[in-house]
């Protein structure tokens, strides 16, 4: 009987931590289950209904700081929501205790929620006992059933205290947002369902990197490594093939040295990039002269500087087989560049962490952030979060494909035949409005090969079975024209090579350092 009544009193320190020790006990045998969580049922809704008067005895005389008309529309709420309040706060860590004895202090029915607090119990205690009994019982012995124990009873502390902080609260919440999510998933757990696909084409087709064959004209293909101005340079022979002045955005090619300070005349915002790099590594919209010198003193290798465009922003994915006078779009995707909105009391980091999608990346956004996480943005504010149209830093993409019209393809098509043996890819354009660039009027900012991707499918609406799919037609297509390629005459890069060149996109060498280096710009 003292042992029993020992466990009901413990459960008014701890419930938890007690439901987890009977359960440890139940393993040893040294109590039945039954008896353990009759126990435990006990002492928990005793400390249900203590709590409950104590919000009647003690909660009660604080309402009357409060209008009549609140209180009533709180008292019938809770009345009305009872059952759910009452069984959401007993599975809610650190809801319990406040939500009890604001029941007792509004006005409420003490029959009833008696009978809510009772049955919660009953569902509550012998989960959390059953749990830690099965568990003690799995791992064999006292010392491994305590030891289970202690590791459930600190993970429960460890929740609890996530949940009762706003900050940990929100970080987990976007943490499992990321497993769930898949546009969040790491490159490498992305692309390992793709590469058993792969290895079939390198098969069927009798060579690993024949995709590097896909645009013999640009280093690897366009896979890694790949230099962005020599790429723009081939483009400038787009005007011979008919395309609208302005349809190439100037750029310069520099280097780091701090003398390319001297004689440079920008009209601020620029846009720095590297020469070769991926992914939106790297690229920053730059608006002064001390921002300009700190980006060149940070790099390793040669830049791409090119003006900042407004607008619109789009990738358009697009490929032309060999043999065929015209090519097709393949995928289009907007680019969204998301933002929070000011309340005038919540600082930047608080709004980002409140945002549904902003969440799953908040450590993203505060790190690229230019304005301090601890700023107070004025209410109705709208801040910015990125400016760069890049999924893996932070811009939202959006199938856009329902906007492809011929006016659009022809002028894609007259584009990319501006690049000698350029046939698969994705141009990265701006555009003044949407009816502009269903009109074919853009600008392009640079044109990415055959390690682009068709970013439309990390459009939140599109699912993981058609990404894939998507995925996979793409890859199949550059190895086909490769295959097309070879046969007239191109030779795919050795394993040995591309595996060269891909380490050589991480680890540039010292002959990337110099002077600076003018780049004939393209008619506008």
């Amino acid at each position: 009987m003292i042992p029993l009544l020992s466990i009901a009193l413990g459960t008014f320190v701890s419930e938890d931590l007690t439901c987890i020790a009977v359960g440890t006990l139940v393993t040893q045998r040294a109590i039945s289950f039954q008896n353990g969580v009759l126990a435990c049922l006990a002492g928990i809704f005793t400390g249900d209904m203590l709590l409950f008067l104590a919000g009647r005895w003690i909660g009660r005389p604080a309402l009357r700081f409060l209008s009549a008309a609140r209180v009533e529309r709180a008292s019938r709420w809770l009345s009305e929501k009872g059952p759910v309040v009452v069984f959401a706060s007993r599975f809610t860590p650190g809801l319990r205790t406040a939500t009890y004895f604001a029941a007792g202090s509004l006005r409420t029915s003490f029959r009833a929620f008696a009978g809510y607090f009772l049955l919660a119990s009953i569902v509550w205690t012998p989960l959390v006992v059953g749990l830690a009994a099965l568990l003690g019982a799995r791992f064999g012995n006292v010392r491994n059933g305590a030891l289970v124990a202690f590791a459930v009873a600190a993970a429960t502390i460890w929740l609890f205290r996530v949940l009762r902080d706003f900050e940990r609260r929100r970080r987990l919440i976007g943490f499992l947002q990321r497993i769930v999510r898949w546009e969040f998933w790491p490159m490498w757990a992305a692309y390992t369902p793709l590469a058993p696909y792969l290895a079939y084409l390198a098969i069927r087709h009798r060579s690993p990197t024949l995709f590097t064959a896909a645009n013999p004209g640009i280093a690897t293909g366009g896979l890694a490594g790949e230099s962005k101005s020599a790429i723009l340079a081939q483009l400038e022979r787009a005007a011979e093939f008919g395309v609208i002045p302005g349809a190439l955005e100037p750029y310069a090619k520099l280097r780091t040295a701090e003398q390319v300070m001297e004689g440079l005349r920008l009209n601020f915002p620029v846009v720095l990039k590297p020469d070769v790099g991926q992914r939106g590594a790297g690229v920053a919209v730059i608006r002064s002269r001390a921002e300009l010198a700190s980006y060149l003193r940070g790099s390793t290798g040669d830049v791409i500087l090119q003006r900042h465009i407004s607008g619109l922003e789009f990738g358009v994915f697009y490929y032309r087989r060999p043999h065929e006078s015209h090519g097709r779009i393949f995928s289009i995707t907007e680019k969204r560049f998301p933002h929070v909105r000011g309340d005038g009391r919540g600082t930047l980091r608080e709004l980002i962490l409140k945002d549904r999608r902003a969440v799953c990346i908040a450590e993203t956004y505060a790190r690229l952030s230019k304005r301090p996480m601890d700023e107070v943005p004025a209410e109705g504010e709208l801040v910015k979060l990125v400016e760069i149209g890049s999924h893996c830093r932070g811009s939202i993409f959006c199938d856009a494909g329902w906007l492809r019209t011929d006016a659009l393809e022809r002028a894609v098509d007259l584009a990319c035949k501006g690049h000698r043996e350029f046939y698969f890819g994705r141009f990265d354009v701006r555009t003044p409005s949407i009816e502009a660039f269903q009109n074919g009027e853009f600008t392009v900012l640079e044109l990415n090969g055959v390690g682009a991707e068709a970013t439309h499918i990390y459009d939140p609406s599109v699912s993981l079975f058609e990404a894939y799919r998507v995925l996979f037609t793409q890859w199949r297509i550059a190895f086909e024209i490769g295959a097309e390629n070879r046969r007239r005459g191109a030779q795919p890069m050795t394993v040995g090579e591309l595996l060269r060149a891909v380490r050589g996109v991480s680890a540039p060498g010292p002959e990337s350092r110099g002077g600076a280096e003018s780049i004939p710009r393209p008619s506008r």
